[in-house]
């Protein structure tokens, strides 16, 4: 087929895409725009109901916020505009326009162009329209309260949708998959901005666990069994002989190795390398996502200037620092 291009080959079959590919284009728009403001994007995911470009962290301005969210849209408005122009067609634009009749390229690209500033316009977030919502109301009211208020509406949206085809006993796969991911997305997006809304002004000193038990690189699972019977803690830092991070030891991976190896196994052939590893004065909320994409289920936390472990930061230890943080806050607005 023309303007399409080879990705690779599977089983001698070769897999292309096509070069007006708007969906990915459409993406390209939100990474430039975030590159504008220093947000890199790791990767693009194309799914059956659009593509999610992954953005390292949403702009805490709700201009800039607004300007991510219109720029992949507005991809689609310059494509049909510029086809519109261009060859000067034009085209009815209706929800049951056939896009399988024959010939007439370019006018069903331009519809099809249309149609997803109209979808993705829809103000249901996490969709570009609900995020061009919160961008607004944060202009107005605080960015945890406004996020809250635009998931709501999304969620609204996509229950309306669901009842809609329960009370016509009509059934559509695509729009009933694209209305619960709306659901779930939006619950997702809230939980976790209410979440750094709770972190913010924390740093990692103020949640680390700081009395911890370490093993040397030498020991055995038995010297595991025994630091894991005699208290709370659960995974152990494993220390070379200058003190410095080598890896972890979970429970799961003791209790798992323990039932294959015996208590005389080698701690280091068990521990998990955990490269990554955070510092006591780092903002909270940002280590808080460096623990959620790390495998280790405690992140170390490493001085500076020595490279000593000061700290583990685990998500029990975040829970009961917010738990305690929320209990001095409503003791004080009592007093």
């Amino acid at each position: 087929m023309k303007w399409s291009f080879r990705i690779f080959t599977f089983a001698g079959t070769e897999v292309r895409i096509h070069a007006t590919t708007c969906v990915l284009l459409h993406e390209f728009g939100h990474v430039l725009a975030a590159r504008g403001y220093g947000i890199r994007t790791p990767d693009i995911t194309l799914l059956p109901i659009g593509g999610v470009a992954r953005l390292e962290r949403m702009p805490r301005k709700p201009s800039q916020e607004l300007v991510v969210a219109i720029c992949g849209p507005l991809v689609n408005v310059i494509i049909a505009a510029a086809i519109y122009l261009v060859f000067g067609i034009s085209a009815v634009i209706d929800p049951g326009y056939d896009f399988g009749k024959t010939g007439n390229f370019f006018e069903k690209l331009m519809v099809w162009n249309v149609f997803m500033v109209a979808f993705n316009m829809i103000p249901a977030f996490p969709m570009d329209g609900g995020r061009v919502v919160r961008a607004l109301l944060a202009m107005v009211f605080e960015y945890g309260k406004a996020t809250r208020w635009a998931a709501a509406l999304g969620q609204g949206l996509a229950m309306l949708v669901a009842i809609y085809m329960l009370l016509t006993a009509t059934f559509h796969p695509m729009l009933l998959l694209i209305a619960f991911f709306i659901f779930m997305a939006a619950g997702q997006e809230a939980s976790a901005v209410t979440q750094q809304e709770a972190t913010r002004d924390l740093r990692v000193r103020d949640a680390m666990l700081t009395d911890f038990r370490t093993l040397p690189p030498q020991a055995t699972l038995r010297d595991g069994v025994t630091l894991l019977l005699a208290g709370a803690q659960q995974d152990f830092p494993v220390l070379d002989l200058q003190g410095g991070m080598q890896g972890m030891l979970t429970r799961r991976d003791l209790i798992s190795a323990l039932a294959e190896n015996g208590p005389d196994h080698p701690v280091i052939e068990v521990m998990q390398p955990c490269p990554e590893h955070t510092g006591p004065d780092v903002d909270l909320t940002q280590a808080l996502d460096a623990l959620g994409a790390s495998n280790c289920p405690a992140l170390p936390v490493l001085d500076p200037l020595s490279g000593e472990l000061v700290g583990l930061l685990t998500a029990e230890n975040i829970g009961e620092t917010l738990m305690v943080r929320a209990a001095l806050m409503k003791m004080s607005r009592a007093a």
